[in-house]
């Protein structure tokens, strides 16, 4: 058997791995345009930020090594530039040599990938504007910050890459500024976790403009001058990182089935719409793991099992790709930022009826020394009451939570299951009731019934005409830092001496700092007859929603409007 593998990063190096352990007498052949294979994508900003200092600690692999150990023949710089279906024949541009040659197939593995998206806008050639998807795009960024010594950096666009890119230009050294199309960074989070995150990285140094677009770039003597929706800005040099698309145009042409995205239409095994054809990675439609659609999501884990799918597929073995839930975590300086699943917009543009709730919890016991706090976000499906989606952002042990709530998604945990896992506990690792736990001490509160909850975009609406009672039961000292217009302050710890000031035929809007306070307030006052309604999140959430909402924007430095 032959197998010819078109792309040698995740998906192609697995599936190539893959295939040589089960077969033995294969004969496979690997085709990689660009001068390296099996490359750590996920690395690449790491080393412009001089985190990762050794280039050749990006390469995972090398042609001699996959020979060495595998004996898979690796061609780098040999692009497939034509799929003959009916010939089962590859054209191959050797660019090294400028020939091209055929090359015949038993099974065929695409795995281009995906490619940066340009945006439609005049001067994205222009030298110090760049893009991030592979290791000779990593040294051209590095090699230009060294030898051109530029002080500033605009980042367009707000998702993994860009401010991972954020982070690492800040750290070589560079005035740094995010412009966003939408009104918050990191898509799959909702607005008010992110609003956490925007804060941190202003604290950092990093400028954010948020919905604001790139217009045009024009070169403005050695630096660039930007145009955005909202106002124009200088930079010595520009990343755009506004999103990629599936790398698909070899499949096109050759007649394979696309969908309207562009990405390739492949079944549970990984086979497209043509005999002996697999594709696996960044360039094919997925099934979201939580609605059952087809998805566009490209992430490195799901392309390494896809590329072992195919693998077991061709070799006769049953394996099946069940779908993409987007589990990924984002390191931001010491900031963590984890996902899973789906956000409060992508569920609703699903259809589905969901609950949510929010928790402030510590990364270990409060004893010990060192503990964070993370704030943990969790959705779930009122009607079967399974976990869809779950958002965390912190510090410490924020991604050890996020793989134990992603994992119970797999198997298809109700929320209210979160209760009853048994996790390792010791005072630095983590709480005898761990996060994890909690948010589902929470959520099994909600779905009970214990517990009725409002949120912080309800806050401003609720009226203040004296119908309702508006509670904050936390510290004197903290309610001098700030607090809620309208809520009558009485300490938690003073609660019952104060029910007489309480009217019971008004319900009883309650907050505390987090949310925990607040709920024992509202047990109270649910056992003395009282209608309650607990602040999801607390304070704290309302006041980094609110903070991020009318902190005054940036404003370019040297604007022309």
């Amino acid at each position: 058997m032959k197998v010819v593998i078109i792309g040698g990063v995740a998906g192609g190096a697995s599936a190539a791995a893959r295939l040589r352990r089960l077969d033995e007498t294969a004969q496979i052949i690997v085709l990689e345009r660009g001068a390296f294979v099996s490359f750590a994508n996920c690395g690449l900003p790491y080393y412009i930020g001089d985190v990762i200092t050794d280039q050749r600690q990006l390469t995972l692999q090398t042609p001699q090594s996959f020979h060495a150990r595998f004996r898979i023949d690796v061609r780098v710089r040999n692009e497939a530039v034509k799929i003959d279906l009916e010939t089962k024949t590859v054209t191959v541009h050797d660019l090294e040599k400028d020939e091209t040659y055929l090359e015949t197939y038993d099974k065929l593995i695409l795995s281009p990938g995906a490619e940066p998206i340009l945006p439609p806008v005049p001067g994205v050639d222009l030298p110090q504007v760049f893009t991030l998807r592979n290791i000779p795009d990593t040294l051209k960024i590095k090699a230009f910050i060294e030898e051109k010594h530029p002080k500033t950096a605009m980042v367009v666009g707000g998702g993994y890459i860009g401010v991972e890119m954020a982070e690492n230009l800040k750290n070589a050294g560079l005035d740094v500024t995010i412009a966003e199309l939408t009104d918050h960074l990191i898509a799959p989070l909702d607005a008010d976790m992110a609003a956490d995150v925007h804060r941190y990285l202003r604290e950092k140094g990093i400028r954010l403009m948020l919905d604001n677009g790139i217009v045009s770039i024009s070169a403005k003597e050695d630096s660039l001058q930007i145009k955005l929706q909202k106002g124009t800005c200088t930079a010595d040099m520009l990343l755009l990182s506004v999103g990629v698309r599936p790398d698909t145009g070899l499949a096109r042409d050759c007649g394979i089935q696309l969908n309207r995205r562009g990405s390739i239409v492949v079944d549970s095994h990984m086979q497209t719409s043509a005999p002996d054809v697999y594709a696996v990675g960044d360039a094919v439609e997925v099934v979201d793991f939580v609605t059952g659609q087809p998805a566009f999501i490209p992430l490195a884990g799901p392309a390494n099992k896809q590329g072992r799918i195919a693998a077991d597929h061709i070799c006769g073995l049953d394996s099946a790709y069940t779908g993409t839930q987007g589990s990924a975590v984002l390191k931001i300086f010491d900031m963590t930022v984890a996902t899973t699943g789906l956000n409060e917009k992508t569920a609703a543009a699903a259809g589905i009826d969901y609950d949510k709730t929010y928790l402030y919890s510590g990364s270990h016991a409060s004893y010990y020394p060192g503990a964070t706090n993370m704030s943990i976000k969790a959705l779930w499906d009122k009607q079967t009451l399974k976990l869809i989606g779950a958002q965390i952002v912190g510090f410490d042990g924020v991604d050890k939570r996020m793989d134990v709530l992603a994992t119970a998604m797999r198997f298809g945990a109700k929320v209210t299951d979160l209760t009853g896992l048994e996790l390792c506990y010791a005072p630095p690792f983590g709480s005898a009731k761990d996060p994890v736990n909690m948010l589902g001490f929470v959520a099994e509160n909600i779905v009970s019934g214990k517990v009725k909850q409002f949120f912080w975009h309800d806050v401003d609406a609720l009226p203040r005409d004296g119908s309702v009672t508006l509670l904050d039961v936390r510290t004197p000292l903290e309610v001098s830092r700030g607090c809620i217009e309208g809520f009558e302050h009485i300490p938690l710890d003073t609660l019952r001496e104060h029910l007489s000031k309480l009217p019971k035929d008004k319900p009883v809007y309650v907050h505390c700092h987090s949310g925990l306070r607040s709920y024992i307030a509202c047990r109270i006052l649910t056992g003395h007859g009282y209608t309650c309604y607990n602040l999801a999140g607390g304070w704290r959430l309302y006041e980094s929603v609110l903070h991020d909402r009318t902190v005054p924007e940036y404003v370019c430095t040297e604007c022309d409007e």
